[in-house]
């Protein structure tokens, strides 16, 4: 007999077994299952090993059940019936809306994807919730479970337990009025500093964060007169006149003001660049996150004229959809 803690049976040994109650033969099971009878007369044998007891009276004919294969018989008919509807169980639970889907959504992006992803997002959920802000609070809502899905400018590479999902690659650019020179190096932007504030943004934002750890590796310390935590205070402050900034093309979109009278350039000295992925707790979401994904990618990749418009088309060119 098997160990006490191991099935006896399988539910193709139940199946067979039921096939060769209801037809009295196993020469009749066979035909009715498309197996051969030795195969069949091999299926019943292994099962009365198994469990340790004759279930069929085989001095009978058509075969008799013996008081065991009688009590087998009764439970097996609800096991296997009950097996039959894991299937379609399981299809209609993989086309079932879930009942509240939440999101968070870095603000930078929340012009171009707000709108368009609430909509996707209403297709698989009864109820949506997309809320926009800065990563890093999204981030802490992701992993107390207050929100099921992030898009944000921080990968998380630390935490364990999450799908990435990486969506685009964006360059940072200085925005200038268009009458200033563009700096080329770093001691150019250096001396634009001292004539023209750096507007900055937050160092709570993960852009804010990232902009002045680059200042630092060009060993630039430049004052701080004024920052946002929004891509609108930022680019509406320049255009007003307060300085200059270190920002990205989807930043510039998501403020939605005209440039006119400024333009955008590369940043001197080293590349630096901003990454955007989708960020889910993983496997609890099955596909949905690679499919959010791929949206969220092809509403992205459709910028990309409208950058080019705000940042011309060689700055244009570094703007990276992933996948």
């Amino acid at each position: 007999m098997p160990p006490a803690d191991t099935l006896p049976f399988d539910l193709r040994a139940l199946e067979i077994f039921l096939a060769v109650c209801d037809a009295g033969t196993m020469a009749q099971a066979a035909r009715r299952l498309g197996l051969t009878q030795p195969a069949i007369s091999q299926a019943v044998a292994d099962l009365e090993r198994r469990i340790g007891i004759g279930l069929f009276d085989r001095t009978a004919r058509p075969l008799g059940l013996t008081a065991a294969g009688g009590a087998l018989r009764q439970r097996a008919s609800a096991l296997v019936s009950e097996a039959r509807q894991i299937a379609p169980l399981l299809r209609e639970a993989e086309h079932a809306r879930l009942p509240l889907l939440r999101a968070g959504l870095v603000d930078s992006l929340a012009r171009v994807l707000m709108a368009p992803l609430a909509r996707a997002l209403g297709e698989k959920a009864e109820q949506v919730s997309l809320l926009s802000g800065l990563t890093a609070s999204h981030a802490g809502a992701l992993l107390t479970r207050q929100l099921d899905l992030l898009v944000g400018a921080d990968a998380l590479d630390e935490i364990e337990g999450l799908e990435r999902w990486p969506l685009l690659t964006e360059p940072y650019v200085l925005l200038l009025p268009a009458a200033a020179p563009a700096p080329t190096t770093v001691e150019a932007l250096e001396d634009l500093a001292r004539a023209l504030p750096l507007v900055r943004f937050s160092a709570r934002s993960k852009t804010g964060m990232e902009v002045e750890r680059h200042l630092r590796r060009l060993r630039l310390d430049l004052p701080r007169p004024l920052e946002f935590d929004t891509p609108y205070g930022v680019t509406s402050a320049v255009l007003e006149g307060a300085g200059f900034a270190v920002t990205t093309p989807l930043c510039l979109v998501e403020a939605g003001l005209k440039l006119d009278g400024f333009a955008c350039h590369k940043l001197p000295g080293p590349g630096l660049t901003r990454h955007l992925t989708l960020i889910a707790r993983r496997q609890e979401l099955g596909r949905l996150p690679r499919e959010t994904a791929a949206f969220c990618r092809a509403r992205l990749a459709a910028q990309r004229g409208a950058v080019a418009a705000l940042v011309g088309e060689s700055l244009a060119g570094e703007f990276a959809v992933e996948g």
